[in-house]
């Protein structure tokens, strides 16, 4: 694999990413060219949020392409556009063989949930301490465990676990994973739902589910049907105030919402969408993410 690497205005980014994808790269990427130093730029966009810009005042694009004759003929087209003046290229160099696989499993370590509660990859040992543990490898779909939301969600399941003898239906809304919905089995839950509208999620649920043996009811939203005494969301606030009459509708009397994505600022957004129905309250907090929860009378 070779790197073209160029350097590039924040006004010609998107013409140069464009660009480079119609000259078959295989990815592109953007950095800012300052980075590291006094005059580095932090951009971040948020949900609901205007969208963040597309590149930086001087922006660095890496693009991949298998050989170095490709990467030259593709340097050497860009730069004959006339609107490519002040795109200039710093090198094409040769991408280091790595072994990628190895590389990705160092970058997952067994994630503590609790004291005697560990998510761990399917390549390591479980820790001494762990008395229940989740089997569970990065893939396509969110959910491994290294995120506060789902440490907070799977927190909240192994804390109420004496709960779990009356889970007989559980509903874990936007699975991703699949990995709260196996975390309410692996304490005792039965007929547990997981639904996303991702296929990828459908999938993943699948897969996960049979590596920790625990049997779960996989597919899209319209496999929920009827109530739940446990109903999971980890998804985001701006869906979560959308679902709130629909995840209401699914809760059994008697039964535990739980709700994750959400962040500390939005605890009273949250609030006023589901109070025609519950009082949710905030439950954990970790690294400026809570958790919220009610209980239907």
């Amino acid at each position: 694999m070779f790197e073209l690497v160029l350097i590039s205005r924040e006004d010609d980014v998107e013409n140069v990413s464009d660009a480079l994808v119609e000259l078959d790269a295989l990815s592109v990427s953007v950095e800012d060219a300052d980075a590291d130093t006094p005059a580095e730029q932090a951009l971040f966009g948020e949900p609901g949020m205007p969208a963040p810009k597309g590149g930086w005042q001087r922006s660095v694009l890496r693009a991949l392409y298998p050989d170095e004759a490709s990467a030259t003929d593709a340097a050497t087209l860009l730069l004959a556009q006339d609107w490519a003046s002040d795109v200039h290229v710093q090198a094409i160099q040769a991408v280091p063989e790595q072994d990628w696989v190895r590389l990705t499993q160092s970058q997952f370590a067994p994630v503590e949930i609790t004291e005697t509660f560990w998510i761990v990859p399917s390549w390591h040992e479980a820790p001494a301490q762990a008395e229940q543990i989740m089997r569970l490898d990065p893939g396509l779909a969110f959910g491994t465990g290294t995120h506060p939301t789902t440490r907070m969600c799977l927190r909240w399941i192994a804390r109420h676990a004496d709960l779990a003898p009356g889970w007989n239906r559980v509903l874990d809304y936007g699975c991703g994973s699949g990995i709260l919905a196996i975390g309410a089995a692996l304490f005792g839950a039965r007929d547990v739902d997981a639904v996303d509208i991702d296929p990828a999620a459908v999938t993943s649920s699948h897969a996960n589910a049979a590596a920790n043996n625990v049997t779960l009811t996989v597919g899209l939203p319209d496999k929920a049907k009827g109530t739940y005494p446990l109903v999971l969301a980890n998804i985001l606030a701006t869906p979560l105030k959308l679902l709130a009459p629909l995840l209401c509708n699914h809760l059994a009397a008697g039964g535990h919402l739980v709700l994750a994505g959400i962040l500390e600022r939005q605890a009273d957004e949250l609030k006023a969408a589901y109070e025609p129905w519950l009082k949710l309250e905030v439950s954990d907090s970790e690294e400026g993410w809570i958790l919220m929860t009610a209980q239907r009378n």
